[in-house]
């Protein structure tokens, strides 16, 4: 397994991990005919528009990467509400990798690269109803702020967690 910087070569592979992600990570949370209606290549562009915009390390996009391709990807950047705090924008895996380690892996060296940039915080967002994910994050020292949003994504009012941890 190799973790890197993503390149724009890389953006159709992160598309695909995106949307199979987010089809089975958000089945039951998301209304079904959004997950169903999603496609790799409408997304693709938003994605090499991402990778293009990288401000390493204080931005960008890492893929994690085995022999059978990208399975994996964090994207990164200064949160828009909060100065001087790095926001974890998305955090993915394939669904076939779920358990095996990669996704800490990946966590681990997206939080290296925020304490590169000298970030002292970091944030993230997570669908309150998402159970798994929760655990993952507050397994690596996440923990909820008290900050809150409703997501509309789909059509349906999602509740979202901001989750924060030190970087020092």
């Amino acid at each position: 397994m190799q973790i890197r910087q993503a390149g724009l070569d890389d953006a159709s592979a992160v598309a695909g991990v995106y949307v199979r992600s987010w089809q089975v990570a958000f089945a039951g949370l998301v209304p079904q005919r959004y997950l169903d209606a999603m496609d790799a290549s409408r997304v693709e562009p938003d994605w090499k528009s991402l990778i293009a915009e990288t401000r390493w390390p204080s931005s960008g996009v890492l893929v994690t990467e085995t022999e059978t391709g990208i399975v994996g990807f964090a994207s990164f950047g200064p949160s828009e509400k909060a100065p001087g705090v790095a926001e974890i924008g998305t955090l993915y895996t394939l669904p076939e990798v779920w358990g095996t380690g990669i996704g800490k892996q990946l966590m681990l060296a997206t939080l290296a690269t925020l304490k590169q940039a000298d970030y002292p915080q970091a944030a993230l967002w997570v669908l309150e109803d998402n159970e798994r994910a929760r655990r993952f994050y507050e397994a690596a020292g996440w923990r909820p702020d008290g900050a809150a949003v409703v997501d509309t994504t789909g059509g349906a009012s999602l509740n979202k967690l901001r989750y924060s941890r030190p970087l020092g």
